[in-house]
């Protein structure tokens, strides 16, 4: 129980600080608040009012009318070639207040900062005290991430599907089947040319949950088949990449109004990067392509063998990360080309002839800010489930942070595997309760291996970066030409 409770102690003494010191030290609000964005505030109705005056040359300026006693209260209207200058202000804690989904923004992102922090911590202590037989407790805060995200994304996505005009409940719908349809074509695809591991882990499920029925007396073909099995993976794909579908067409706009504000070679070079990042995290698993030329490259009529297939696995983790890193450090510039959206609404309608309200006006500016949490977790949203399938994928998968010799191999995970059978012989010295639990966990740890956590975590991860890379696709094609047109 001492070994155990180092890692409840990091638990418990993570917890309290997000009770306690993360709410006064919130990395998401610095994110909004430290400065670097800046807002445009709505005009107000005393400013349009001495702005329409100039237009209207003695004009009456009241809209109160009396019909039959009452009065009629008609909206001010100005002139949409009015010569408007919206005033820009940073944004401050204050004003978060007003954003809609700011305290899920706050929360995912302050809850991520310190899953990931346990998970580092948790690393540190699994490859110094090398622990034989422990459940790695960063897999709990792990899937709690990846729970979070996907329960925002399906408040965001139903609010989408709520809405009666506009084509997104179509749209939602339409992307939702032809990822279904594209999931069922990849899962036929041989491991010659996407290299998950797919077969090889739910081969190795299905002769080890047989062996562990036969071992409790029961009789069974195996607990699913494979047909099945393959059919909820593409429903659960078709789900995820429904979710995804309005974070990459907000990025491609996103990145097209980036592009437009940063005139910098370096970073609009990076700006590139960070929109092909999912493109490059799908080629990472396509054989031919990258892992046949990287390991075995060919030199002259001989091909020379560069690295072993762990230090490729291992370099593919790092190079995810390093993409996440990335998208992380350039959310300032997607957001404030998001807010400049307001200006953006404006300069156009200078050029439109005609009145509007300044109601309209004001909502159409104001609507920008308020809705900065929505696109900020479109944004956040997919990068934490790519983070943190990722950290689970080495994890769960038995791969290694570090680069290792061809005969080398992952000390925290070989001790996991190798000595369950001491850990049951351990625990067999305590109550007859705690030694039953331990022979039903090792039992199940003989058959959930990490052969099949590594082919699924593999292409659920691969199949996020897809879905992401394909609808962010599409969006730049749909604001770049359908919508010019």
């Amino acid at each position: 129980m001492g070994v155990i409770s180092v890692q409840l102690v990091v638990t418990m003494v993570m917890a309290c600080v997000i009770q306690k010191i993360i709410p006064h030290y919130s990395f998401a609000r610095w994110l909004l608040c430290s400065g670097s964005l800046r807002w445009y505030q709505h005009p107000r109705e005393d400013e349009l009012r001495s702005l329409a005056g100039k237009h209207q040359k003695g004009g009456k300026n009241k809209k109160d009318r009396k019909y039959n006693g009452h009065i009629d209260n008609k909206p001010l209207t100005i002139p949409k070639d009015i010569d408007l200058q919206l005033e820009t202000k940073c944004i401050a804690e204050v004003d978060t207040l007003a954003l809609h989904y700011f305290p899920e923004f706050q929360w995912l992102v302050d809850f991520t900062v310190a899953a990931t922090a346990v998970y580092l911590i948790t690393e540190l202590y699994f490859c110094l005290a090398e622990p034989s037989g422990e459940m790695n407790i960063s897999v709990v805060w792990s899937l709690l991430v990846l729970a979070f995200v996907i329960k925002i994304l399906f408040s965001l996505t139903a609010h989408y599907f709520k809405l009666e005009e506009g084509g997104e409940r179509s749209l939602c719908i339409t992307f939702a089947f032809f990822f279904f349809v594209k999931a069922m074509a990849i899962l036929i695809v041989t491991e010659n040319y996407l290299e998950f591991g797919l077969e090889t882990g739910f081969a190795n499920f299905s002769e080890s949950a047989v062996q562990f029925l036969e071992n409790q007396g029961l009789e069974s073909q195996g607990p699913i088949s494979k047909l099945t099995f393959k059919l909820i993976l593409a429903l659960l794909c078709s789900l995820i990449g429904a979710f995804l579908t309005f974070p990459g067409l907000r990025l491609a706009q996103m990145h097209l109004d980036a592009l437009t504000l940063n005139t910098g070679k370096v970073t609009q070079t990076l700006l590139h990067i960070n929109f092909l990042a999912p493109l490059i995290m799908v080629l990472l698993w396509v054989k031919p392509i990258t892992k046949d030329y990287i390991m075995n490259p060919t030199l002259g009529k001989e091909s020379v063998p560069l690295m072993s297939e762990k230090t490729y696995d291992t370099l593919r983790l790092w190079a995810i990360l390093l993409l996440c890193i990335l998208r992380l450090a350039m959310m300032r510039h997607h957001l404030q080309a998001y807010l400049n959206l307001a200006k953006k609404g404006v300069e156009q309608m200078k050029k439109e002839a005609g009145r509007i309200s300044t109601v309209d006006l004001q909502k159409m500016v104001a609507r920008v800010f308020y809705y900065l949490c929505v696109i900020a977790l479109q944004y956040v949203a997919p990068l934490v489930m790519l983070l943190h399938m990722t950290l689970l994928l080495k994890t769960l998968g038995g791969h290694s942070w570090g680069i290792y010799p061809e005969d080398s191999s992952s000390p925290c995970i070989v001790n996991e595997d190798s000595q369950a059978a001491t850990l049951g012989q351990g625990e067999a010295q305590g109550t007859q309760t705690v030694a039953q639990l331990s022979v039903a966990l090792g039992g199940l740890r003989t058959v959930f291996t990490p052969l099949l956590f590594r082919g699924l975590l593999s292409f659920l991860t691969w199949w996020i970066a897809a879905c992401l890379f394909s609808t962010s696709l599409f969006g730049l094609f749909y604001h770049q030409y359908l919508m010019a047109a």
